[in-house]
């Protein structure tokens, strides 16, 4: 896409919110460098890596600190005899920790089966060699490590024991020559990497020794005693051995990061990437944003849109949504100045350009866009003094220069085509180019004053109209849209409200009526019918919203009072269980009481079904359900009220569906404990399958016993235990287990045809 497409619709500003969330520099500066991806395929990837990242951070509450740029790094190591700095091997340190972290956290998510984020950040491989030499070498503040190496800790072993020596010898040096008052501190110092007594100036001169330096006050001096020479000397050459032994573990480190610098700048990339894609979440959080549906071919389906720059500094931003039909391919927006025409083209635009980024977007869930791979705007004034250009004159010249690219892969934003020339021969040109992207089959939004193109968008099936709304009584904008019907342009209107002298509007309406061509009054009455109708659509929509909550607040409190009582009798049923086991019920009295249980907990169930019904009046457009015959869930695209028929998206394919076939999302039943399986339905030959394999000992016990009292409860039978064949150890602490169970009446290897020594089949008492 042209460059001028995203300053047109202002893509470099959202990139600037968007760095704006980064926290580090590098991550920022990705921020600044994302564009639309060239492909589908790489559209839906980035859309699931967006929604993968969310979830992992909704879920993990993971949150990534500041770290330091490392672009620098990569190249200076190309060379041989480079070597990284300390500094450097922190920063690294630092990153390679939170990278570390990070993927921890990811893989604790490892159930969920977010591929596609781990395949983005964390595909390579792991430099260990790397890290572990830096974690050995680098302490927490960044300091080389005494136990780097063996030269290093004798070296500053020696060090700290010639401090000792010498803070001992200076203290008894004070004493003996009286020196006390001398001092301007207690304590010995360093200067010029030796050690030294901070004297007062007037006693320079009192005792043998060498000055190297004043305070600023010349006020004291700093004094080696002649005792202190030699000592000092032998100090500096262990300062030179320990920069050499320092020296020799910074080459070795950085030998390291050279031999798994693929490792290394892929973890770097990786932790960058990830900045970059929770800086994604936050600009989600920020409007209340979402990665919408992108499909291959279809008609644009904006639900409550809103522009996203105006969504990111006002929460009050009136939604709009923007459709097409099928067999549509362009609309054309109509009505008055400051309506809210030109920000409707904008939000189209701009919504693309970021859904096709990967970037999330202020739209309702069930909005989704055809794949643009172009996106052509003409827009604004596009004169031009330097160049002596016209508005008009530029608009066809960049429809010339740009014409051979439109396909049916494009959208077309033209915001008042034509209006820089005649309006009657600026509307025909208008209406033909239309008439030309409709042939392409390119997506095409426009708006316009001309009345030519309000009478060609009603009349011509491949267009829509859509009129932006005013209040009847105050013309103000109301920055709705209504869609098949066109506006009036109220131009008089707006320059009244903007304080255009009386005399001159007095004018303009007389030579309008002269004109005879006014239909303010037609369109008026439009405008205030569409306004009643969206005022009820709504009504509606509030009333739904408002049943909708007291709905489940109704179910909310069902399910308590269910839980309650579910909880309940599950205390029922193991008090009958430990007066069982306790030999204070018989077998039989025992299992008459735990199918009384059972028969309370299917009367739960059916009341259940009744209070959830799932009726016609639950399946608006936008709301996600299952299709039960596939079991599988989608979005509902139309209702059709006479047939009672919705239309649903599943994974791409959309189809007509009859409302009984549907059901909410959720709905299908699961069972409570993983690898359970019931078989049977009479309480005496019911059997109760539980796999166990692949777990400890005491944990596959552990489940073991849990499995079977919840088989005492629905009063079955037989137990089949799966623990697989491997080295028998499982097999053995099984059947160990068994033999002192007390609701275990024998148990016996399964046959050869249905799982051998594999598995265990027991009877229940």
């Amino acid at each position: 896409m042209e460059s001028r497409t995203f300053h047109v619709l202002e893509f470099p500003k959202i990139l600037g919110a968007l760095s704006g969330f980064a926290v580090s520099e590098p991550g920022a500066s990705s921020c600044l460098e994302i564009q639309p991806y060239p492909t589908f395929e790489e559209v839906c990837n980035a859309g699931a890596l967006f929604e993968e990242a969310a979830a992992w951070v909704g879920e993990s509450g993971f949150k990534l600190r500041p770290f330091p740029e490392m672009d620098g790094i990569f190249p200076h190591l190309e060379s041989d005899k480079a070597f990284l700095d300390q500094d450097a091997l922190f920063a690294l340190k630092l990153i390679l920790e939170m990278a570390k972290n990070a993927r921890e956290s990811l893989e604790r998510f490892e159930e969920r089966e977010w591929h596609t984020l781990t395949e983005a950040l964390f595909a390579h491989a792991w430099p260990q060699k790397t890290v572990s030499g830096i974690s050995r070498c680098l302490d927490a503040d960044g300091q080389i490590k005494d136990e780097s190496s063996p030269d290093l800790l004798a070296v500053r072993q020696e060090i700290r024991s010639i401090h000792q020596r010498c803070t001992k010898r200076v203290k008894d040096f004070i004493i003996q020559e009286n020196m006390t008052s001398a001092m301007q501190d207690e304590f010995m110092t360093v200067s010029s990497d030796r050690y030294v007594l901070p004297i007062k100036a007037n006693y320079k001169n009192k005792t043998k020794g060498i000055i190297h330096d004043y305070s600023q006050t010349g006020e004291t001096c700093y004094f080696e005693p002649m005792f202190l020479v030699e000592t000092n000397n032998r100090l500096q050459e262990l300062k030179r051995e320990e920069r050499e032994e320092e020296y020799k573990i910074l080459l070795f480190l950085t030998k390291l990061v050279r031999n798994e610098f693929k490792e290394v700048y892929e973890s770097y990339q990786g932790l960058v990437s990830l900045d970059v894609l929770m800086a994604k979440v936050e600009l989600a959080r920020a409007y209340n944003g979402r990665t919408i549906e992108v499909v291959e071919n279809g008609a644009p389906h904006l639900i409550k849109a809103r522009h996203p720059l105006l969504a990111l500094t006002d929460d009050s931003v009136q939604p709009l949504s923007i459709e097409l039909l099928e067999g549509q391919k362009a609309m054309i927006v109509s009505g008055g100045n400051a309506g809210g025409k030109t920000v409707c083209l904008k939000t189209v635009g701009l919504i693309g350009l970021m859904a096709f980024a990967g970037l999330p977007v202020p739209a309702a869930e069930g909005s989704r866009l055809p794949f643009w791979s172009e996106v052509f705007v003409i827009m604004g004034d596009e004169q031009s003094l330097e160049e002596n250009v016209s508005t008009f004159t530029a608009q066809i010249q960049y429809l010339k220069r740009v014409w051979d690219q439109v396909d049916s892969q494009s959208l077309f934003i033209l915001d008042e085509f034509g209006a820089g020339t005649d309006p009657t021969q600026g509307a025909a040109l208008a209406q033909a180019v239309i008439d030309s992207l409709v042939e392409r089959q390119a997506t095409t939004f426009t708006a316009t004053h001309f009345p030519a193109l309000k009478a060609y968008a009603m009349a011509n099936e491949s267009v829509r109209a859509a009129s932006v709304l005013f209040d009847p009584g105050t013309k103000r904008p109301l920055f709705k849209l209504a869609y098949d019907q066109v506006g009036a342009s109220i131009a008089l209107d707006v320059a009244k409200e903007h304080g255009l002298p009386p005399e001159i509007l007095s004018r303009a309406e007389k030579y309008l009526l002269l004109d005879g061509s006014d239909t303010t009054s037609v369109l008026d009455r439009l405008n205030a019918m569409a306004v009643k109708k969206e005022d009820e659509l709504d009504a509606i929509e509030k009333e739904r919203g408002r049943i909708e909550q007291k709905r489940a607040k109704l179910e909310a409190n069902f399910e308590k009072e269910r839980s309650k009582l579910l909880k309940n009798i599950e205390n029922r049923a193991q008090d009958v269980v430990k007066q069982w086991q306790a030999d204070k019920l018989g077998r039989k009295e025992a299992r008459k009481k735990l199918a009384q249980v059972r028969m309370q907990v299917e009367e739960i169930g059916e009341t259940r079904k009744k209070t959830h019904t799932f009726s016609f009046v639950d399946i608006v457009p936008g709301k996600k359900v299952s299709y039960l015959a596939w079991n599988k869930s989608g979005t509902v695209l139309e209702i059709n009220e006479k047939k009672k028929q919705a239309k649903v998206d599943i994974n791409g394919v959309a189809m007509w569906v009859k409302a009984e076939h549907l059901g909410p999302v959720g709905n299908t039943q699961k069972s409570t404990a993983k690898g359970i399986k019931a078989v049977a339905v009479t309480p005496s030959d019911l059997v109760v399958e539980v796999d166990i394999r692949g777990n400890r000992a005491d944990v596959a016990i552990s489940e073991l016993e849990r499995a079977i009292d919840r088989a005492l409860l629905k009063g079955a039978g037989k137990m089949e235990i799966v623990h697989g064949r491997g080295t028998g150890a499982l097999r053995r602490e099984v059947h160990e287990f068994l033999k002192y169970y007390p609701a275990v009446e024998n148990f016996s290897l399964a046959p050869e045809d249905r799982g051998g020594d594999g598995m265990t089949e027991v009877t229940l008492k």
